[in-house]
């Protein structure tokens, strides 16, 4: 047979008057209706044509702010694509460095003129077909390149495990563009280390 322990008897605890007193709100609770009423806010605002001309002139300013940011790396600014120490970090890491990828297209297009000129010359035309493959694999051997020591760098820099994603891609496509139209501005010079 089973007995049963008996369980100790707790004292009943009494409200202290002073607690309830401050727990009262004073005021009684509104009615459903009252605080709909003043959650209730227009869809559309009483003049739209003015709320809709100050609504460009908020987007025109913030775009003007995004731009001057692009040219001058103010890092408040940028659009969040570019933001972040990361970011900046591997911006400097590709315009400090010469890379083949940024004279991809001005080489491309000297091949395609001379391609014009030389169209009637079979060895001519097999020649920069052959410089064109060669610009081609150079650009890809040396973007190879860049991507590991990029690696390497922001794992030195930040830690291999806080590397935000995207960002090889980020250096990648930067570096194949040409330096003078790199937005945001390149912030280093060429060599110089990054920051």
């Amino acid at each position: 047979m089973h007995l049963r322990k008996k369980q100790p008897v707790r004292d009943v605890v009494t409200p202290d008057p002073t607690y309830a007193e401050q727990a009262r709100k004073g005021r009684p609770t509104p009615k459903r209706k009252q605080s709909e009423a003043a959650n209730r806010r227009p869809l559309v605002p009483a003049d739209r044509k003015v709320a809709g001309q100050s609504d460009r002139e908020r987007a025109r300013a913030n775009r003007e702010r995004e731009y001057q940011a692009l040219r001058t790396g103010d890092d408040r600014y940028l659009p969040i694509r570019d933001k972040g120490p990361q970011r900046r970090w591997v911006r400097d890491f590709v315009d400090a460095r010469w890379s083949l990828g940024e004279f991809f297209l001005p080489i491309a297009l000297v091949i395609v003129l001379a391609t014009m000129f030389f169209a009637r010359s079979q060895i001519a035309a097999t020649a920069i077909t052959i410089a064109l493959y060669g610009v081609v694999l150079l650009s890809i051997l040396d973007l190879f390149v860049m991507t590991r020591v990029l690696k390497r760098g922001l794992a030195a820099r930040f830690g291999a495990d806080k590397i935000e994603r995207g960002l090889v891609w980020y250096g990648a496509s930067r570096s194949m563009q040409i330096r003078r139209v790199r937005l945001p501005k390149p912030q280093v010079k060429r060599r110089q280390p990054p920051r």
